[in-house]
């Protein structure tokens, strides 16, 4: 009790013996553990949350099963091609930005060579539809991108960020059984992601 006195001296009515107030000084200690383990118990939940990641898509996994609205409004689901062919599936920072038009751009021109692997190329960016349609249309790309506003996919394949936490850029190769068989990350050779993505799909029955 001389603790609790103690501790709030003066800020105490000066009736501190009275009845009503020794009741209060049962009542304090009980409220700070009380406190103390609610603070504890919340803390312990908040640690426990932020230990709980998202799996990171790595070579053997499954590819996730998404779905997303492409540059023409239209929703793409995985499923539809999954099984069917070989999918290039690619995560850039941003559209018309200097690497990844680059990189768009190299995907375009090898388009044949994709298409003769039975290969789909699918690029995945947090834009809108409407600025992938833009993106597009002003440089000629003849594959499918998908609208990731929220970036609810890239988290779903676990698509590490880059420096200042950009966006990362990375490809994933997906064979005919839905299985992860390359990934490449390199956040700013764009036209290198075409160029592992063509060499692992010559190997690919």
């Amino acid at each position: 009790m001389k603790v609790i006195e103690g501790l709030f001296k003066n800020k105490f009515p000066a009736n501190l013996e009275s009845g009503v107030f020794k009741n209060y000084y049962h009542i304090i200690p009980g409220m700070f553990i009380l406190l103390f383990f609610v603070c504890f118990n919340g803390n312990a939940k908040s640690q426990s949350s932020k230990s709980i990641k998202t799996e990171t898509i790595q070579v053997g996994s499954n590819v996730p099963v998404f779905s997303l609205k492409d540059q023409n409004g239209h929703e793409f689901n995985i499923n539809s091609v999954k099984g069917k062919m070989n999918l290039v599936i690619y995560f850039y920072p941003k559209d018309d930005s200097p690497v990844c038009t680059k990189e768009a751009c190299s995907f375009r021109d090898q388009y044949e060579v994709f298409k003769k692997d039975n290969a789909m190329i699918i690029g995945i960016s947090g834009q809108s539809v409407e600025s992938h349609l833009a993106f597009a249309k002003k440089h000629h790309l003849n594959f499918t991108l998908l609208s990731d506003e929220g970036n609810t996919v890239r988290k779903l394949f676990g698509v590490p960020s880059g420096l200042m936490g950009i966006p990362g850029r990375v490809t994933y190769i997906v064979n005919k059984e839905g299985k992860v068989v390359f990934v490449f990350n390199s956040q700013m050779n764009g036209e290198k992601h075409i160029q592992e993505a063509l060499r692992i799909l010559k190997n690919i029955k």
